[in-house]
């Protein structure tokens, strides 16, 4: 039976209209760069932000030194946090529907994502969630030594809400680093979903043990488990 289900937060619980990837390509391409869209969301999705940056970069087959990265860094941030204050965030539909009743089946629900702590809170306040009420913890890039694909964020879930076993969790995302996170600390499901960043072709090349549409769809999986 699953105890504990780690879900994304951008693009998986939280509709964000995918500002964040639009902030990393514009903060790259203002550097000098002319990435695409879709080079940024299928090699970035998912990861802490500076390495998305990093790893976005290095397409272009150059070196690229870190006070460069870390120019573009602070620039994301601050178009991030401008960004934020003007959008209308809401949660993905379902969302809150979904953590009811998971949490009354005796599942515990926790958010990870690949922000920062402060980021991720303005998220959650800006959509009303409240910690203890609609949700049970939340972990973040910031609160690790290691992001995403390791899956240092998932055990330190684990640990904080005293989950013995990977055995018993399932984690849920929209993207490839998402799936590689819970393979990496032994959930017995990775459960990819097509609401984010990547589409389910791409979902599909990380071998997830489920691919869903909606969030809701997630429910039989957990009932069945």
């Amino acid at each position: 039976m699953i105890e504990l289900v780690v879900f994304d937060m951008a693009g998986t619980t939280v509709d964000e209209d995918n500002v964040v990837y639009k902030t990393v390509r514009a903060a790259i391409n203002a550097a000098g760069y002319q990435f695409t869209q879709d080079q940024v969301q299928a090699t970035g999705a998912g990861k802490e932000k500076s390495q998305a940056i990093r790893d976005v970069l290095a397409l272009d087959g150059n070196a690229h030194g870190e006070e460069e990265i870390t120019a573009i860094f602070a620039d994301f941030k601050t178009r991030l946090q401008n960004a934020y204050d003007e959008l209308d965030v809401k949660e993905q539909p379902g969302a809150s529907e979904l953590f009811r009743q998971l949490r009354g089946r005796g599942v515990r629900v926790v958010l990870n994502t690949g922000y920062d702590r402060d980021t991720a809170l303005k998220l959650i306040r800006k959509i009303g969630w409240s910690a203890g009420e609609d949700f049970d913890g939340l972990v973040t890039a910031s609160d690790v030594s290691r992001g995403r694909p390791h899956g240092d964020m998932i055990i330190k879930a684990m640990k904080d809400l005293a989950i013995q076993s990977a055995g018993k969790v399932a984690k849920v995302g929209d993207s490839q680093i998402d799936i590689h996170e819970g393979q990496d600390a032994g959930c017995t499901m990775c459960i990819g979903i097509t609401t984010g960043a990547q589409s389910r072709e791409l979902l599909a090349q990380a071998k997830p043990t489920h691919i869903i549409d909606r969030l809701l769809d997630l429910l039989p999986l957990i009932d069945a488990s």
